[in-house]
């Protein structure tokens, strides 16, 4: 069973950072292209980024680009988003998600963390 735990979420100020991590447990974290979505409230998720399964390729949504970076450690079974010049428009939960269709499509979720940005 393949089961995703996210954490790294909370409150931050505008400006600020912060650093959700995901470790994925139940299979071969290589078998796996990872990515990152979002929910803010009354939205639909969105896309955030994803990371090939060898970490050489990334890709990001417009609104994130320049300021979130998106990396992984096979070792460790563990993806990041390094979230730097927060800004309110990216409250939301974060939600990590693991592809065996090379990010074209998300078999496994994980259970979300929040991420609030104050003015």
């Amino acid at each position: 069973q393949v089961q995703l735990v996210e954490s790294g979420g909370g409150l931050v100020q505008a400006g600020g950072s912060l650093r959700l991590s995901c470790v994925v447990s139940g299979r071969t974290f290589t078998d796996f292209a990872m990515g990152w979505f979002r929910q803010g409230s009354g939205k639909e998720r969105e896309f955030v980024a994803s990371i090939s399964w060898s970490g050489g390729s990334q890709y990001y949504a417009d609104s994130v680009k320049g300021r979130f970076t998106i990396s992984r450690d096979n070792a460790k079974n563990t993806v990041y988003l390094q979230m730097n010049s927060l800004k309110p428009e990216d409250t939301a939960v974060y939600y990590c998600a693991a592809s065996s269709h090379d990010g074209l499509v998300y078999d496994y979720w994980g259970q979300g963390t929040q991420v609030t940005v104050s003015s």
